[in-house]
């Protein structure tokens, strides 16, 4: 062998070799610390909403609805968020409430005004859909960063946004309605610009993608995003018409007496 191919095949040794040391590292950030830092995006002390709900079927069917939701967080950092439906007069006054336990699984209870009371979700409901939408009542309460893996798959450009993308799956199977879930996280504000949910098929069941992100009171936030079942067709839109961020908000506005009187 001449000294120039010795000296390449050295060059193409080490080479492989540094490939080797290097891949297990390739990214300067791992799966689970993204989703830390989505989970620990600052959102404010509180936040209060009024959204238009569009729910679309897959002829292009609308069904409109108004409803105002107040969010914050207790002194142990664990989420609480109401929900009171406006509009339209079927469903007015249903009012929705999801409390996130340390622990354990969130609580949540729904008031119908049908019904006149107060009724319990039951974890094993936790897949059903949400008044209708494509929002299971498990979309609705707050996913724990330990009740997943997280592993990083590669960095992404999607709708102008500069992403990791990340797949989550449950440690135990048996706590997600999902086998996993694909989310495209934008490196600048740590918000899932598009997410796809597969069932326990693992086929893909829902595409969830953020259409609006502004800044609101100096804080990141989507103003609008749709959920869209692929297997059905049926979309559901979520469109932000009033964003309040550090309102001060009476506990009691997040209990169960609340849900029953609608006022406080």
């Amino acid at each position: 062998m001449n000294k120039n191919g010795l000296i390449k095949r050295n060059f193409f040794m080490a080479a492989a070799a540094l490939s080797a040391l290097i891949a297990p590292s390739a990214f300067a950030i791992t799966g689970t610390e993204i989703a830390q830092n989505v989970h620990d995006r600052d959102n404010g002390d509180s936040v209060h909403a009024l959204i238009q709900m569009d729910l679309v079927d897959k002829n292009g069917g609308i069904n409109s609805r108004v409803v105002e939701t107040w969010g914050m967080e207790d002194e142990k950092d664990l989420d609480m968020m109401v929900m009171m439906f406006h509009q339209p007069a079927s469903v007015a006054n249903t009012r929705f409430l999801v409390v996130e336990n340390e622990g354990r699984d969130d609580d949540k209870w729904i008031y119908l005004p049908a019904l006149k009371k107060v009724r319990r979700i039951d974890s094993s409901e936790g897949s059903n859909s949400f008044m209708g939408t494509d929002l299971s009542y498990d979309d609705m309460e707050t996913r724990k960063v330990e009740e997943d893996t997280h592993e990083l798959l590669k960095e992404e450009k999607i709708g102008g946004y500069e992403c990791y993308v990340v797949k989550a799956v449950s440690i135990d199977p048996s706590n997600s309605q999902y086998s996993q879930r694909i989310s495209w996280i934008d490196k600048n504000t740590w918000i899932p610009v598009k997410m796809e949910l597969y069932d326990k098929k693992g086929n893909l069941e829902k595409v969830m993608t953020a259409e609006k992100i502004e800044k609101v009171q100096n804080y990141w936030s989507i103003l609008q995003t749709t959920m869209k079942n692929v297997q059905t067709g049926h979309s559901t839109v979520l469109a932000i018409k009033k964003l309040v961020y550090d309102e001060k908000l009476n506990r009691a506005l997040f209990t169960t007496q609340f849900l029953s009187a609608g006022r406080i």
